[in-house]
This record gives C-alpha cells, structure tokens and sequence, in this order.
C-alpha cells in the first residue's frame, strides 16, 4: 500500500482509480463499508483503490482547540485503511491554498489532472470548495463532463444507529468500550512509542512507559484498566494515566502505562494499549504520598476488574496484522509522537 503526501508526488502510475474523500476518523464499520463498496467497482473496473484524506482535517483547521478529539494518529489511520483495502492514500495538507480552491478547481486539480479517477464514492451531503459550490451535483454533472462515475456512499446502521466518528467518540467518553468497540469493528487502542521521561514512576515503585500523545483534544482522558500489546507479542494487564498528569505536570499529553509483573526495557519500541474500563478521572494531589496512595487504588481495581473479567478480554490474542506501507513523499509519515 503506497502513501502519497500531496499533489506534488503524484505520477503516471497514480492516475486511474476508484476513490473516495473523507476523513476516516476511527476507520470505524461504516468507513469499512464505503472501502467493500469501493473494492467492489474495483474489482469490476481492474483499478486500484485511493483513499483521500486532509492532514490536518479540515474541522482541525478550521477550529483548531476547538475541533473534536481524533479517534486515530494519521500513521494508524493509513494502517487501517490498509486492512481494509486501500492500495493507495493521498494525503492533502489541508492549508489556506488547498481550503482557497473553488469546487470546480478541486474537482479538476485532484480528481481529474492528478488522479485521473474513473469511479467516485461519496456521501450525497458532501461538500466541498471554498465557494461551498461543491456538492453531489455538482461532481455527477463534472463526471458525465470528464468521463468519470459517481456513486454516493451506502450508510451503514448498526442496531437501527448510525454508525459515526461522534458516535464513537461519546461512547468512549462514557466509559462504554464495548459498545465502542461494535462500531469500530475492534477494540478501541491507543499507542506509541516508549519515550524516555523523568523516570519519576520508578522513584516511587511504579515504573512507567510513557508515550507522548499528539498536542491536541484527547478522545480519553483519566484512569483506566488496560491490557498492553508488547513488541515480542505478549498482551499483559496493566493500569494507564492518559492525560496531562496534573500533580507532577506535563507540557503535553502523554499515555502513562503500568504493567503488572513485568520487568523489561521497552525504551524506543511501540506499544498497543487497550482501554478495558475507566477506573476515574485526572486528579492534582497534594504531593506524591497522597499520589503514590491512590496508585496503590487504582492496582487493587484493576488487578480485581480483570480477575473478574470474562474471556472476552484480549489478553492473549496475537497482535493485530499490519500490511506493509510505502510512502511516496521524501517526508514520509510524520514521526511517531508528532504524527495526527
């Protein structure tokens, strides 16, 4: 599967393809759809599948602080859209040039001079263009014109509901990981890679693997009982802070992970971490002995949530497939702890 980072690396051999144009926030059941409805004409037209998406995303841009916390890094985005049969992602800088073009600019820039698409699928509410010109419309009408498809997305329902980005961010707000869990089609995760830190969790016997988080609006926030994919393959219990750890302080996010039993030197290797259930939220103590009790707290309750937990946990699971990811852009994927 091959990245491409921005207009200025597509070639020849990109042009041609069936594609579509989102965000894919969370990659979630109902992105999964649109990917089997695109590997469908696909499959009947003998074309590569092209995913489109902004970085930032436009609501991002737009709103910046504001915008809605993001469900998934850019590098585990790519990832998973790769499971679910994208040969190829575009990713546009979403910048004042590209927010600049009109719709009708956009759909001759990208779609037809630099992917030369044959078959469109898009949501029939989206729009697009600063001239907000850029609707279904407006792009079936450029497609009779220039010789493409276009089809809009079939919306995907799970128990009569919607399945959405919004929708999944609520569910993990409230602690509701199995629910969340449905809509996403796999267990919620966050990850990263093990960044040194000021080793203060082993000054008061509870070593850490620190994994700074992206500067931005966290989809969790607090306490929770977790179970930790290691490099080696290994799924082990543990107990996490993700947030900004607000009695010692921290100038960015940062997932802070516990493992029960373990000893080992995870400096520099990626971690999996998924969330099982929200013990509490962030607390400022009064000092570290105030700390380092409720640390003791939140082991006892997370040492009992998974002795009482069912098999459904996946705790020894293998970890999850990854297809291998090629990037045509010098710049490649942003690095693991500056990434979206």
């Amino acid at each position: 599967m091959q990245v491409i980072r921005g207009l200025h690396n597509l070639r020849d051999e990109h042009r041609g393809c069936v594609a579509t144009i989102g965000n894919f926030d969370g990659v979630h059941r109902g992105h999964q759809a649109i990917l089997d409805q695109l590997r469908e004409r696909a499959r009947a037209q003998g074309l590569p599948v092209t995913v489109v998406v902004f970085e930032p995303q436009p609501r991002e841009f737009f709103a910046g602080d504001q915008a809605p916390p993001r469900l998934t890094r850019l590098r585990d985005k790519v990832e998973l859209l790769a499971e679910h049969g994208a040969d190829r992602v575009l990713c546009l800088p979403f910048n004042e040039a590209l927010r600049g073009l009109t719709a009708r600019e956009f759909i001759d820039r990208v779609l037809v001079e630099g992917l030369g698409v044959r078959h469109l699928v898009v949501g029939d509410d989206f729009r697009f263009g600063c001239d907000r010109r850029g609707d279904f419309a407006l792009l079936e009408g450029a497609g009779a014109e220039c010789g493409f498809g276009v089809e809009h997305t079939r919306t995907f329902l799970l128990d009569g509901e919607r399945v959405s980005s919004s929708r999944v961010r609520t569910l993990l707000a409230s602690g509701n990981f199995e629910q969340a869990a449905r809509m996403l089609g796999r267990p919620y995760r966050l990850g990263g890679r093990v960044m040194p830190d000021r080793r203060l969790g082993r000054t008061i016997g509870v070593p850490t693997a620190n994994l700074p988080q992206p500067p931005r609006a966290l989809a969790l926030q607090g306490v929770y009982a977790v179970i930790a994919g290691l490099p080696d393959g290994r799924r082990l219990p543990g107990v996490a802070n993700i947030g900004w750890r607000p009695t010692v302080g921290s100038h960015r996010p940062v997932l802070e992970v516990h493992l029960f039993d373990f000893d080992g030197d995870l400096y520099g290797r990626r971690l999996e971490v998924l969330p099982c259930a929200k013990l509490r939220g962030e607390v400022k103590f009064d000092g570290l002995e105030a700390l380092k009790t409720q640390i003791r707290a939140d082991q006892a309750r997370a040492r009992r949530f998974f002795a009482e937990a069912d098999d459904s946990l996946p705790l020894a699971s293998a970890p999850l497939a990854r297809e291998a990811v090629t990037t045509d852009s010098s710049a490649g994927l942003p690095a693991d702890h500056d990434d979206g």
